[in-house]
């Protein structure tokens, strides 16, 4: 499948208070010996022309990874539309495309098949489908919605299909590949995906 036609910026959310997972960093959490965020870093960069990190805690240890942090511009943990804030305002490009911090199965085709669809629609919004479900936070942003959404934040807004519903938007079937938006949002899930994850590679 051929690259993106547009340079895109890429953004990993790991700026969340991960309550299911006993608040702990949840980028940071160790699965089959590696942190969560590992996954997520090695799928996404070739994708991407530039990625940044959404964080609010242990800044310094994802500055380690060697991009740019940028932490919430809202405090509260206000949810994922905060770090899309903080994304937008800080890409370098038009496109910004943002991923959560614990889907160990990234799509490696998810940057070009969003794009495509943003594209062909004239949209400014476009987000997975899982086949059963929206999955609204692997979304393909204009960057020019920044000023929007950072006003729909300052009115205390923070449902994502709220937000998404005052713009032009799209959704991709990401079906044929259902393992793709697979999270962690507990420890339990977290023990059946490291299982997964050591019984692929044999370990």
């Amino acid at each position: 499948m051929s690259p993106p036609s547009s340079p895109i910026t890429g953004v990993v959310l790991a700026g969340g208070q991960a309550r299911r997972m006993g608040r702990r960093d949840k980028g940071l959490i160790d699965l089959a010996g590696r942190p969560m965020i590992d996954y997520v870093i090695e799928a996404l960069r070739p994708q991407v022309d530039e990625l940044l990190i959404n964080a609010n805690r242990n800044l310094p240890l994802y500055r380690r990874y060697g991009y740019r942090v940028v932490p919430d511009r809202v405090t509260g943990y206000p949810g994922p539309l905060a770090g899309l804030a903080a994304g937008l305002a800080e890409a370098r490009h038009e496109l910004v495309l943002t991923v959560p911090c614990d889907g160990p199965w990234l799509p490696p085709d998810l940057a070009v098949r969003l794009q495509r669809h943003l594209d062909a629609e004239g949209a400014d919004i476009c987000v997975a489908h899982d086949g059963e479900r929206l999955q609204p936070v692997h979304g393909l942003f204009r960057r020019r919605l920044g000023a929007d959404l950072t006003a729909f934040l300052a009115a205390d807004g923070r449902r994502i299909r709220q937000w998404l519903e005052r713009h032009p938007w799209v959704a991709v079937d990401f079906s044929d590949q259902p393992d793709a938006f697979v999270n962690l949002n507990t420890p339990e899930e977290r023990d059946r995906i490291e299982r997964e994850i050591r019984r692929r590679a044999g370990r």
